[in-house]
């Protein structure tokens, strides 16, 4: 369906309302959305309804909601089980607004790779130089930032130069665990288990009692009881007891965010609840710099 460019800005803004509202929008709203006369947007609306792109709600708290043809003349996608993927301008999350659609535009250029980002919500407020970034998606946790170069706003759609592009496999965390070579006695003194480290060139490891892992030991904590001059302190003394677990079954998303959260740098990976082995945040790097 061939549309007039006014109607496009129409009926994005109607339809960017109504999402940000959750019901009729008035056309005094629209028109100063789109910086236009309320006159003209009630004109426009009686078109767009003979179109079917439209329906007017009688009443007091009635004005114009977009039908499904509406979504359709814009290509834009309808799902009844919509995820939000963030959108942010300047390290700032801009409420009620969600990417649609990112395509790359500079592909097949050697120096560049710029994109289109179509939005829902509203993009007037974007001008060129913003920083933006788009995500995590849903799926894959894409995330991809980027400096704005351009705006089409009878598209909805920020044109922006990417800078930084990052997403994570969709496999399990056991398919990453590695065997546990290194293990630290709970009884050893720190200088033995600091030559434990320098020996296998690990910068930590499991600490395990009778066989079962009961904590996890740093050069860090080492270099803590070393700096406060208890030089005779046991591992059982220094080790972090409260294991942070992650079950081998979660994706390696899940991992990062618990770095992230607790601040370390190892997990130890269970398989039905038993410790099976240890992922580092080195062993996420490495699987990330294959790419």
């Amino acid at each position: 369906m061939e549309l007039t460019p006014i109607q496009k800005d129409i009926l994005i803004a109607l339809i960017n309302l109504q999402r940000q509202k959750d019901r009729a929008v008035k056309g005094e709203e629209i028109a100063g959305l789109i910086s236009r006369n309320p006159g003209t947007v009630r004109n426009q609306m009686q078109s767009l309804k003979i179109l079917g792109l439209v329906e007017g709600v009688p009443g007091p708290k009635g004005g114009y909601k977009a039908t499904g043809g509406a979504y359709n003349a814009l290509n834009i996608s309808t799902m009844e089980n919509e995820a939000i993927v963030p959108i942010y301008k300047n390290n700032k999350l801009i409420k009620d607004a969600t990417a649609a659609e990112i395509s790359f535009t500079t592909i097949r250029h050697p120096d560049l790779c710029n994109s289109a980002v179509r939005i829902l919500g509203n993009i007037r407020h974007f001008v060129q130089g913003d920083l933006i970034q788009i995500g995590p998606t849903p799926v894959n946790h894409l995330i991809v930032r980027g400096e704005i170069i351009g705006r089409d706003d009878s598209q909805n759609s920020l044109l922006f130069s990417i800078t930084e592009m990052v997403s994570l496999p969709q496999k399990s965390v056991k398919h990453y665990i590695k065997k546990v070579a290194t293990l630290v006695s709970v009884n050893a003194n720190i200088q033995e288990a600091a030559r434990v480290f320098v020996r296998n060139n690990v910068h930590g490891a499991p600490v395990e009692e009778k066989g079962t892992i009961v904590g996890i030991v740093t050069f860090t904590d080492i270099g803590n009881a070393l700096a406060n001059g208890r030089t005779t302190l046991k591992v059982r003394d220094i080790m972090a007891k409260d294991l942070i677990t992650i079950d081998g079954e979660a994706l390696l998303y899940e991992a990062v965010k618990k770095f992230n959260k607790y601040n370390i740098g190892r997990l130890v990976v269970t398989v039905d609840g038993v410790p099976k082995g240890v992922l580092s945040k080195t062993d996420v790097l490495n699987e990330l710099a294959v790419y």
